[in-house]
């Protein structure tokens, strides 16, 4: 990594027009693939936040209505509403946690056959994906997903920020 002078000239200014380039990039990335999710959610007949549910799932796998919950940034109540119409069309189960000491305890589990749904209906995306990365080596692919490792995790901290404001 490098490190940009704090007294100015042309290095900051140029590092400071990158910054703002890829900022902008991102803000563009987010409103698309925003866009993209919304267009999927209407193909399958899901809300945004159901979609964004099925997709945490997918990622961290079953987790407790309160672990979702938190980490889809619902309360508490909407993520009820939210397992009533999953569970209600098929794409989640609610399963006690056997080993869970309170005996009412649910675990949240995608159902896989319903799941691939959602990757097919992501294709497109996933093909495009697919051609975009082969035009870079692996050791850019590796920069590449490290950078986006750290402005996942740096999109976490500002989210869990402004939540216990």
């Amino acid at each position: 990594m490098s490190s940009v002078s704090p007294e100015g000239g042309e290095p900051a200014r140029r590092h400071r027009r990158a910054t703002v380039e890829v900022k902008g990039s991102l803000r563009a990335l987010q409103s698309r693939l925003a866009l993209l999710g919304h267009q999927v959610g209407t193909r399958l007949k899901l809300r945004d936040a159901d979609l964004d549910c099925l997709e945490l799932l997918a990622l961290e796998g079953p987790l407790s209505p309160s672990a979702l919950a938190r980490r889809a940034g619902l309360h508490p109540a909407t993520m009820t509403g939210v397992l009533d119409r999953l569970q209600r069309d098929g794409w989640v189960v609610r399963e006690r946690d056997p080993d869970a000491a309170d005996r009412r305890a649910v675990t949240v589990r995608a159902v896989p056959g319903r799941t691939a749904e959602v990757f097919r209906a992501y294709a497109g995306m996933n093909s495009a994906l697919d051609q975009v990365c082969a035009g870079y080596t692996e050791e850019e692919l590796a920069l590449l997903a490290g950078f986006l490792r750290r402005v996942t995790e740096a999109g976490a901290a500002a989210a869990d920020e402004l939540a216990d404001r």
